[in-house]
């Protein structure tokens, strides 16, 4: 093969997207809000996935995420009066979420965003209902169901690759980068 055949096949090559790791692979905020950390070798969105997939069937049923976002209200109505008052949003702002909550869903506030009233507070009903409407959000193919592997194809991609700026040890002596 002559060299510059070479030379042309490896920056071709060399242009190609790099595979990246899976974007959450440390860390995950679910659709509802909640965040979650790989373990050791895991995967943060796999390991949401496993929890509110309560059969294990690999299948999340809009049953299950509503099921896991009540688990998740729960959590955050620490004085358990049916609502996620201002005191207790603050919390999950400061103490609970991760300052990059990087989910499937553009929601930097995902449990504010549940606030459809605008009262301050999220009800137990706006939750339940916020949590439908995230269902059939990342349901793009209208199954009624959700699977890992869609979640992944979902996934926002990581950050850009730093594009390549040709400098002068990129070339080669005699050989002319633009035939």
């Amino acid at each position: 093969m002559p060299l510059h055949v070479l030379i042309l096949s490896l920056a071709a090559a060399a242009t190609q997207p790099v595979p990246r790791p899976h974007h959450f692979s440390h860390q995950f905020v679910s659709p509802m809000g909640e965040p979650f950390r790989a373990g050791a070798g895991g995967d943060a969105l796999t390991a949401w996935f496993g929890q509110a997939d309560a059969n294990h069937d690999g299948i999340l049923s809009s049953e299950e995420m509503q099921a896991d976002a009540e688990r998740f209200f729960a959590m955050l109505d620490s004085n358990h009066d049916g609502e996620i008052d201002p005191d207790e949003i603050t919390e999950y702002e400061v103490n609970i979420a991760p300052r990059d909550r990087t989910g499937l869903l553009n929601l930097p506030e995902p449990v504010v965003a549940a606030d459809t009233d605008f009262n301050r507070g999220v009800s137990r009903e706006e939750f339940r209902k916020a949590a439908m409407l995230r269902f059939q959000a990342l349901d793009v193919d209208h199954q009624g169901r959700l699977t890992l592997s869609l979640l992944e194809s979902l996934s926002p991609a990581g950050p850009p690759r730093a594009k390549h700026v040709e400098g002068p040890d990129d070339t080669l002596s005699g050989i002319d980068p633009a035939s």
